[in-house]
């Protein structure tokens, strides 16, 4: 994106609002209120991480070996045989009950694009690490076997599904399809998977061993609310006089924008590789927000210095959530779907091969010496590194 906003409070980005809209917001909400504390489910994956580090000897006896080094990463990378291999497995999250409100209330049949939604979620963190995806499975878990008998429905997950695969460059090898009644709520579809991927050969995996101060960091525009957030979307439509009905200020109804499918950023990765491009670093900005630019346990600083447009649907859930600047950055992606960390001297050809892809790119900041943070200057605001913390270190 070539859009820079302004240092400004984001609860005024969307304008007036009518009064029935002020209304509706009788009090701020925050993502711990929609029932997502991202600092117990933090502790957890860290003791969980330990945990599977005492494992990574058995792949010894498989000829393989553990890249440690990606653990706490967005990917699990293994060398076997000289090649390196990367695993992951990722959840949609509850944007599948949008997608089941939307239907129910406005009719408008959209889990195609909820299921290209996690296949996206998947193969991009696949990518961070360097691995283009080879075969993505399907986890499709639903609290009753009557979800099916809506025949059109059902084609449209499985072509969305389908799509997001081809778009993605991989098969799609299989996957499990569990009724679980009393665990998933009737009516409901929990949409997941997992994938392995492969990074071409003779590349190094994107750990983040080569990232230093002095590298570029450059971010890839988002398509809105993506797969992280949609816990507190629904908290908001449920607030709004109109719900999913309401129109932003782009004319769009809400509930079609937070369906708005994720872009895929698997053919920029693999194009930026096979161009010899190859970045220090990548993150896929996802929960956590723009935290997520110090994803690397490095003591470096991030320092970004414009920030790319944010697209009108976060705008309005910030606004109608009552969500500061800090708040809202570190919740919702705000328009960036993916950081990219390079060499200087290749920031600028990145950038133009990503738009030559059709993605919006820009060249947003730098990696400095000193402590461990992200300062985002057009906005003010500083995040400490206690603040983001998934290494098991």
């Amino acid at each position: 994106m070539n859009e820079e906003t302004s240092p400004q409070n984001t609860r005024g980005m969307r304008g007036e609002q009518s009064g029935a809209q002020q209304g509706a917001r009788s009090a701020s909400a925050s993502y711990r209120d929609a029932g997502v504390d991202y600092a117990s489910l933090d502790a957890g994956k860290r003791l969980a991480m330990a945990k599977a580090l005492s494992t990574s000897p058995m792949l010894a006896a498989h000829g393989a070996r553990a890249l440690d080094a990606s653990r706490g990463e967005p990917a699990f990378v293994f060398e076997l045989e000289g090649r390196a291999f990367a695993f992951v497995l990722e959840g949609l999250g509850t944007k599948s009950v949008i997608a089941r409100q939307v239907q129910e209330r406005h009719g408008s049949n959209r889990f195609a694009d909820v299921a290209y939604d996690t296949v996206a979620a998947i193969v991009n963190d696949l990518c961070c690490a360097g691995a283009l995806p080879l075969v993505v499975n399907a986890y499709f878990a639903t609290g009753s076997s009557d979800w099916y008998r809506e025949p059109e429905r059902a084609r449209a997950l499985l072509e969305g599904w389908r799509k997001g695969c081809a778009d993605a460059g991989c098969a799609w090898g299989g996957g499990e399809s569990p009724t679980l009644p009393g665990l998933v709520a009737e009516g409901d579809i929990e949409l997941a998977g997992a994938a392995v991927g492969a990074v071409p050969a003779g590349i190094m995996p994107v750990l983040g061993q080569e990232l230093r101060a002095g590298d570029e960091i450059l971010l890839v525009g988002s398509s809105g609310l993506h797969a992280n957030g949609a816990s507190l979307a629904r908290m908001v439509a449920a607030r709004l006089r109109d719900g999913y009905a309401t129109k932003l200020a782009s004319g769009a109804q809400l509930g079609e924008a937070l369906l708005e499918p994720s872009l895929i950023y698997a053919p920029l990765v693999a194009a930026i590789l096979q161009a010899g491009l190859h970045p220090s670093y990548i993150s896929h900005v996802t929960g956590h927000g723009l935290l997520k630019l110090m994803r690397p346990p490095r003591d470096l600083t991030y320092r970004v210095q414009a920030l790319p447009r944010v697209p009108v649907v976060l705008e309005l859930l910030v606004e109608e959530a009552g969500l500061e600047p800090r708040a809202a950055y570190s919740t919702f992606n705000m328009g960036a779907g993916l950081a990219l960390y390079c060499e200087q001297r290749r920031s600028e050809p990145i950038a133009a091969l990503a738009g030559e892809l059709g993605y919006e790119c820009m060249r947003a900041g730098r990696v400095e010496e000193g402590p461990r943070r992200v300062i985002l200057e057009p906005l003010g605001l500083t995040f400490d590194g206690t603040e983001l913390e998934l290494s098991a270190r």
